[in-house]
């Protein structure tokens, strides 16, 4: 299984053809584009009234790539498809494998992913107005040729913990039209009941500069460290938040049509006295967690814009939220679609994280494929 990296980088062109099947007979209608990220996408071009006839076919196990690498934030577009069959833009390379007991399409990819490739492609584009890495670039570029063992053993590790990744991806959208779907179902069937009567406006200051972490908030709804230049200020004036208590800014104007308001999880922090804080004082009609779900709605960024008021710019202050109606459906309700919402976040962290450590364990096993016997 051993083998000599020195002696087994060969040029990648001894491995690979070109493949030029038209969409002549535009039996297939799967138009796909390749991110930086190196998968296949959607096609975000307009296609209506395009004839598709003289675009290429992708069949899967096939690469294609986007020989533009320039204004690609140092990244080239190239891509292994996996499922159907499709087609891309006529100005894309495609190519295939030409022996795979030589060496298999999934380990190429993985030497394809390598911010090492990356570096390669965009250090030997050439071009004035835009810069290109084309067929024969790519033909010369120096691969790591690793025995098939080698190569078996690294694509087996490496789809392991894709295909986890995988699942976890797939229940996520399930997971999202139930909670939607919960929330839709409480506002017909819940008495719905003034906001101002279930939560109080919160106004402690840091005058003791006890707190120094200070927070604003995005229109993701979660709070994130402060963009103000803080250098020089007091933050005597900064209003106190405590975990489980809400904050959110009142301007709403040029917002993208979302209010920022955002429940803090964490450990207290400090925000703008321009901010409202404020908290439940009923917990027998309502979690905290449920409301922040009533908050992320869109249905709510909605009603805030559409309740908001302004010339210079406008606000949706304390007393437009107190007249915010909410559906009260029971605690144990209550609790149970909170409990889904953080299956959900969970799965989301999880499948975030996997997708952050699967570069890292490819380039890992790539590195240990070259060094095996080196």
């Amino acid at each position: 299984m051993g083998w000599d990296m020195n002696s087994r980088r060969e040029p990648l062109g001894n491995y690979i053809q070109p493949v030029d099947v038209r969409n002549s007979d535009q039996k297939i209608t799967r138009v796909q584009g390749i991110s930086i990220r190196k998968r296949f996408i959607d096609t975000k071009a307009n296609m209506e009234n395009v004839s598709l006839a003289n675009y290429k076919v992708v069949q899967p196990g096939q690469f294609a790539f986007v020989t533009v690498t320039s204004r690609n934030g140092g990244k080239i577009s190239i891509a292994i498809l996996e499922d159907a069959p499709c087609i891309v833009s006529s100005t894309y390379c495609v190519f295939e494998v030409t022996d795979k007991n030589a060496l298999l399409p999934e380990f190429l990819y993985l030497w394809f992913t390598r911010a090492e490739f990356d570096r390669y492609a965009r250090f030997h584009s050439w071009g004035s107005a835009r810069e290109t890495f084309d067929w024969d670039d790519l033909c010369r570029t120096l691969v790591p040729i690793p025995d098939l063992d080698t190569q078996q053993a690294v694509v087996r590790l490496y789809g392991g913990m894709t295909d986890n990744a995988r699942l976890y991806e797939a229940s996520i959208p399930e997971l999202e039209r139930i909670c939607d779907g919960y929330m839709d179902e409480a506002k017909k069937r819940a008495k719905e009941v003034r906001l101002g009567e279930h939560v109080r406006q919160i106004d402690v200051r840091n005058r003791d500069l006890g707190i120094s972490r200070v927070q604003g908030i995005s229109i993701r709804k979660c709070f994130i460290d402060t963009k103000a230049n803080m250098e020089n200020v007091s933050l005597a004036s900064y209003k106190v938040v405590q975990p489980g208590q809400f904050a959110y800014v009142t301007v709403t104007s040029r917002n993208g049509g979302k209010i920022s308001i955002a429940m803090l999880e964490d450990a207290p922090c400090i925000v703008s006295s321009s901010y409202s804080v404020f908290e439940v004082m009923d917990g027998d009609v309502f979690l905290p967690e449920f409301l922040y779900l009533w908050f992320k709605r869109a249905e709510f960024d909605r009603y805030t814009r559409f309740h908001s008021w302004g010339s210079a710019r406008e606000t949706f202050d304390w007393e437009d939220m107190c007249q915010v109606r909410v559906p009260a459906p029971t605690i144990h309700e209550q609790e149970s679609i909170v409990a889904i919402h953080h299956c959900l976040e969970r799965r989301k962290r999880i499948k975030t994280e996997l997708d952050e450590n699967i570069g890292v364990l490819g380039s890992v096993l790539m590195q240990l494929a070259m060094n095996e016997g080196a």
